[in-house]
């Protein structure tokens, strides 16, 4: 039969779940064409109901698999469709299977569907199935008696009638894949016998002598699948894509990966003596057995009871598809107890490998599981590799275990200058820690050829000092130079985040040269520490001697000195230290003011490449914190002497309208001579005045010009004063309005003027409160930065406990 005759034409869709295609059927006659077409109508309609179903039965199936709640949608009653519905499942195989469509592949049960597409083939048209096997016929033509490829509009009838077979054979193995199996041609096969010899390599296990069965849910040529074939695996009978299998997962594996994971020993129990199997297979998706699930949900007890089920102690180490041991979860979620009891019961757990080859110690590495790390370290670090011991050690310092990390590096003293992924030594990490005082762990002294000091906020700075003279001692000095400046220089990686102790511990142990170490702009890490603005290292100037006189002087990139890097805009983070640009705009001043103090006169005036002094630079490079300095200075001024107005006038009003009256004859106040009327009369006196010694105050703020150096003293310091004036008056009206409560209602009611007396109180303690944090900065940008500059305070050369004295007096 041609294959003009025999056109038969192949309906599919990428997804398995779209509307089905049927074959084009020969009609002869408009009535009978009329009736096939309502036929098809009616059949198309309930193609839409069962494509909904089998939706749900699908997604049942794969919800069942992934241990979550089973949902039934709505169900389908064959007997309600009539013999329409008869006749259509005529058509259709058990399980999904039909005759007018490729079988679907998803990665699983590879022979299985090889041989049932190869049916379909050769079903359809046996020509296509040899054009898959043997490879299409490629056109070619005579040039110069050598053969070359014809081009589309060269093509003659024959050729047209291949390659519409070609096109087919794909067509039917693009329909026939699962889009996460089609991601395997990463290369874009040119051909149907390249697309089939492709699958045939990647999946087809029992060519390539690889019997071991691919886990649910997961493809084979996942590139970061483990290889299984080193496992201990589980039974994975009730994972298998069978209706006995698949019953079976659903009457026994749900309801028991439910009660494990709610801790229901008994009920799980009964459900254990139904299948002796269960002990030791896989019950959910990833090979997850039950001992996995139950260790996973932290419940001691039920494993306690399942361990006693166990016949076999390799039960206990059978490993889901990542390599993981139930006891690798029980180590990531640091529960103790289940530990010792699967220790208890083999006691090599401890040195049994995980998932990506990791050693169960890593796991709780990662986690910051000191306790569990402390007690697994002692007795499985003689399983240790080079390879885990690198990668221990690092885990320890980038989640703070800084214990176990000095202990590791005391015992193999080449990991003090190991090399991470990154290429990075544990130094570089130190470098950029911002917190180097906290430790995630306090764990007791550690036996050695040193004791590490108990108060666990000192041992950051003695592991950088121990990495740091290991180094020195089995490194000479370019090596160790080298060392700490490839991939980055890590005395500039410091003094970049602020880390004076390190750098600290640097210098110390190794002046001579550490000091006067520059990166590649010519930058000493006094310039770094002036650019970022950590006060705490630029006071390492006053501890240098003579040296500070020659990095001073130090002419970096674009010919800007020390000055101008201190008139530079400082990073937004560092700027944030303090809130309100006007504040930001007085810390900025007084850098400026505290380098310019140690600059030799002659450079204060040198101009950059760009033809500017460091003043002119600075002025510059601040306008626009200077305009937004002005702009909230004025805004915070203009409520304040509204409020202070609003005071001013309402005292004003209770002076002439006398509590208590005024005697007719008389022409005293009734109640002159009384204590709490002359209360009344002191604090509406002093809230009278404070309310206007305020708004003038404040006044002069609206109406300064708004230089560069207004914001150094000027305008911080009519803040604060005008701030305590207007708190005073608010203070003295609540004790005028206080007071005239007691002289009008402190006869026969006397709890009323308590009460009031008691809640006038409110009012003094939402003002302190509410502008705590504007007081703050207030204070630390006007006063207390001004103390971060005193060359009393010693960086470099200091005892542990110093050092940490000295930091945690500034944030710098």
């Amino acid at each position: 039969m041609s294959a003009h005759n025999h056109r038969t034409t192949i309906a599919c869709d990428s997804h398995p779940h779209t509307t089905h295609h049927r074959h084009h059927r020969r009609t002869h006659g408009l009535r009978d064409l009329k009736e096939k077409l309502r036929m098809e109508k009616a059949r198309d309609g309930l193609f839409e109901g069962l494509r909904d179903v089998t939706k749900s039965i699908k997604w049942r199936r794969k919800s069942c698999r992934q241990m979550f709640y089973l949902q039934v949608r709505a169900p389908l009653t064959l007997s309600s469709l009539g013999s329409t519905v008869v006749n259509l499942m005529d058509n259709i195989i058990t399980e999904g299977h039909s005759i007018s469509r490729p079988p679907y592949f998803n990665g699983r049960n590879y022979t299985e569907w090889k041989e049932r597409m190869k049916i379909f083939i050769q079903s359809v048209d046996f020509k296509l199935w040899l054009l898959i096997k043997n490879g299409p016929k490629v056109p070619t033509k005579l040039v110069d008696n050598e053969e070359v490829e014809k081009t589309e509009d060269e093509y003659d009838e024959e050729d047209m009638k291949n390659l519409e077979l070609e096109a087919k054979a794909k067509n039917i193995l693009h329909c026939a894949l699962n889009p996460d199996v089609f991601e395997i041609f990463s290369e874009g096969p040119n051909t149907s016998k390249q697309m089939w010899d492709e699958l045939d390599r990647v999946f087809d296990r029992e060519r390539t002598g690889d019997n071991s069965s691919t886990p649910q849910g997961q493809l084979s040529s996942d590139p970061t699948a483990p290889d299984t074939s080193q496992f201990s695996s589980p039974d994975l009978y009730f994972l298998q894509e069978t209706r006995e299998s698949m019953n079976k997962f659903l009457e026994l594996c749900v309801p028991l990966h439910k009660l494990a994971l709610e801790g229901n020993w008994q009920a799980a129990k009964v459900i254990l003596g139904k299948d002796s199997r269960l002990k030791h297979a896989a019950i959910a998706d990833g090979w997850a057995t039950l001992l996995h699930v139950a260790v996973g949900a932290n419940h001691a007890s039920f494993v306690k009871e399942l361990l006693q089920e166990f016949d076999n102690d390799q039960y206990i180490s059978l490993q889901d598809y990542r390599g993981n041991t139930a006891f690798c979860f029980a180590v990531a979620s640091g529960n103790m107890e289940i530990v010792e009891l699967l220790k208890g019961r083999d006691p090599h757990l401890p040195t049994r490998r995980g998932g990506s080859d990791y050693i169960p110690i890593q796991f709780a590495a990662m986690q910051g599981n000191c306790d569990m790390t402390r007690y697994l370290y002692d007795i499985s670090k003689e399983a240790f590799e080079d390879t885990d011991k690198i990668m221990l050690f690092f885990t320890f310092i980038k989640t703070g275990n800084y214990h176990m990390a000095l202990k590791m590096a005391d015992e193999w003293v080449e990991l003090a200058y190991a090399r991470d992924d990154n290429n990075e030594t544990a130094l570089h990490l130190l470098a950029v820690n911002q917190n180097p005082l906290d430790s995630c762990c306090h764990c007791p002294e550690m036996e050695g050829s040193f004791r590490i000091n108990p108060d666990t906020k000192h041992v950051m700075f003695q592991l950088v000092n121990f990495l740091w003279k290991k180094i020195l001692q089995h490194k000479d000095h370019s090596e160790a130079m080298r060392i700490i400046s490839e991939p980055s220089q890590l005395l500039y990686d410091a003094a970049e985040v602020g880390n004076f102790g390190f750098l600290s511990e640097l210098i110390s142990a190794y002046p001579g040269k550490i000091i006067w170490e520059v990166d590649n702009n010519g930058q000493s890490i006094i310039h770094t520490a002036v650019s970022y603005r950590h006060a705490s290292i630029f006071n390492l100037v006053h501890e240098i001697g003579f040296i500070k006189d020659i990095l001073i002087s130090y002419i970096v990139k674009e010919n800007n000195t020390l000055l101008h890097l201190a008139a530079k805009l400082a990073p937004p983070d560092r700027l944030a230290i303090v809130s309100g640009a006007a504040f930001q705009m007085c810390l900025e001043i007084i850098w400026f003011e505290e380098v310019k103090k140690i600059m030799p006169p002659s450079f204060i005036n040198l101009k950059n490449s760009d033809g500017l002094t460091a003043q002119q630079l600075f002025i510059k490079e601040h306008e626009g914190l200077r305009g937004k300095g002005e702009e909230w200075m004025k805004r915070t001024a203009e409520f304040c002497m509204l409020i202070s107005t609003v005071i001013a006038t309402a005292i004003f009003a209770a002076a002439i309208n006398i509590p208590g009256g005024i005697d007719d004859d008389t022409k005293k106040p009734n109640y002159l001579n009384k204590a709490s009327f002359q209360v009344f009369a002191i604090a509406d006196a002093a809230a009278f005045i404070f309310s206007a010694t305020a708004i003038l105050i404040f006044l002069s703020i609206l109406i300064s010009r708004y230089a560069v150096y207004d914001f150094h003293k000027s305008l911080p310091l009519k803040l604060i004063f005008g701030l305590i004036t207007l708190f005073i008056s608010i203070a003295c009206m609540m004790v005028a309005f206080g007071s005239s409560f007691f002289i009008t209602y402190y006869y026969g009611l006397k709890v009323l003027p308590d009460s009031i007396a008691v809640l006038s109180c409110l009012p003094l303690l939402l003002y302190v409160g509410l502008q705590f944090s504007l007081w703050s900065d207030i204070i630390y940008s006007t006063f207390y930065c001004r103390n971060l500059f005193k060359p009393s305070k010693r960086m470099i050369y200091l005892s542990t406990t110093e050092l940490e004295e000295a930091y945690n007096q500034t944030i710098f």
